[in-house]
């Protein structure tokens, strides 16, 4: 059934990460308690990738190294095969907390026409970097969100602490959209899909926008949707929503029950900072089967824990839980900070998977990025997730089938103690181990 069997690890104090081991093989009969049962027949979603965003706080911390640790950074996320061989990435339109500061593309008071529009900030950093990035991913999917209008189109005169977009800029916000996409496009830089707003019911002390869910569905109703099919660019998707999974199905009920403001609606966009709440995922599916959900945002707060190995374990959790509930596609946040967790313009450090010290020019990677790697890697878009399930609460297992039917498994134990476990597949039996605190990998090619 199965020619070749190869498994990658990667577990607390035993040295390198995702390293090949000798760690599963073919047995006679289910040994121990522990069983994982995977069922290659029963397919669900088709995976589109996995990425993160590259907003104006990585781009500084990558153009702060060398050329060479640049293009290592670059390689090691988009290279298929030195690499995650990330396909997603996530830019904000207008700045958000992770930027050097405070703007949007127009700062023109009262400029409905948008006659004075640009992109130059983006031209300096965030496009160079996305051009170099698709040299090693040419069919790239950029994810455009943003964090707020420009404050002369809020009710509070401030991009910041919440405030609402004002009725009658509504047309110029959706036009707003179309002017930044096309504006990449000239550039060379094809848009993928856009959200509508990013949390948009988190009032924050950074660049934030608040919508209902009524609001959300009139605006892309209304007027997001039908302009992007005036000017053209019906190809690109929406994605509603953009904040967390505890409220997610109530919300995406309200959008997706209008007809009218549901045809332009092509996913669901969600983050992780409100809890697991897979349940409610699999609800969203379940009455609204054509929408695609896909994880848009999630990183550690609090700055960085350089060495935590909670860090990786986090991601490993979510990913597992989400691609077992119909996700297709998952995006880390900042793909790179410096060691503060920055740079960030109202103090609001996070951690990332590759931190730098910009004045050392030295570049730390951290587990989680070595536990993505263990997903994306080896589930590549077109692979379809496959029905999974383990006997023991202790380990968490994801699996996908590849289009030429290699499957991959993947194991993560958060716990302290190895765990044995035999794995079923059809009429074949493995045997492995899982040690403790790791993840493990396992490709099977036919």
């Amino acid at each position: 059934m199965f020619k070749k069997i190869a498994c990658y690890i990667t577990a607390q104090d035993q040295g390198n990460p995702l390293r090949q081991v000798d760690n599963t093989k073919e047995c006679d009969k289910i040994e121990k308690e522990s069983v994982i049962t995977i069922e290659p027949s029963s397919t669900f979603q088709e995976v589109i990738g996995f990425g993160g965003a590259l907003t104006e706080a990585a781009a500084v911390n990558i153009l702060s190294l060398l050329p060479h640790q640049q293009e290592e950074i670059l390689r090691r996320y988009f290279d298929p095969k030195e690499g995650l061989g990330y396909k997603l990435c996530r830019i904000h339109m207008n700045s958000c907390d992770f930027c050097v500061d405070s703007y949007s593309c127009d700062d023109v008071e009262g400029d409905s026409e948008l006659k004075y529009f640009n992109i130059e900030r983006d031209k300096k950093m965030v496009i160079p970097l996305l051009k170099r990035i698709k040299e090693y991913c040419p069919d790239l999917k950029i994810l455009v969100s943003p964090w707020s209008p420009p404050a002369w189109m809020k009710t509070n005169g401030d991009m910041c602490h919440g405030g609402k977009l004002k009725d009658e800029y509504k047309k110029t916000w959706a036009r707003f959209f179309c002017k930044f996409i096309k504006a990449y496009k000239e550039e060379g830089i094809d848009i993928w899909a856009v959200t509508v707003q990013n949390e948009p019911m988190a009032t924050q002390v950074w660049e934030s926008c608040i919508y209902t869910a009524e609001e959300e569905r009139d605006f892309v109703k209304d007027y997001l949707g039908p302009t992007l099919e005036e000017e053209g660019l019906s190809h690109i998707k929406i994605l509603i929503w953009d904040h967390n999974k505890d409220i997610i199905y109530d919300r995406v009920k309200t959008i997706l029950s209008d007809k009218e403001a549901a045809k332009y609606v092509w996913g669901v966009a969600f983050h992780w900072y409100g809890g697991d709440h897979f349940d409610q995922l699999k609800k969203i599916k379940e009455e609204f089967p054509d929408v695609n959900l896909v994880f848009t945002e999630g990183c550690q707060e609090g700055g960085v824990k350089l060495g935590s190995w909670e860090l990786g374990e986090r991601y490993a959790h979510e990913i597992i839980g989400d691609f077992n509930s119909y996700t297709i596609g998952f995006m880390d946040w900042n793909i790179v900070l410096d060691t503060m967790g920055g740079p960030n313009h109202v103090g609001n450090f996070c951690d990332a998977p590759i931190i730098v010290d910009k004045d050392q020019k030295k570049i730390y990677y951290q587990n989680a990025y070595y536990y993505i790697g263990h997903f994306s890697k080896f589930i590549r878009p077109g692979a379809k997730v496959v029905k999974s399930s383990c006997s023991d609460a202790r380990l968490e297992v994801l699996a996908a089938k590849d289009q030429d039917d290699t499957l991959a498994v993947v194991v993560f134990n958060k716990n302290p103690e190895e765990i044995e476990f035999s794995m079923v597949i059809g009429e074949k039996i493995f045997c492995g181990k899982s040690p403790a605190r790791s993840i493990l990998t396992i490709v099977l090619e036919k």
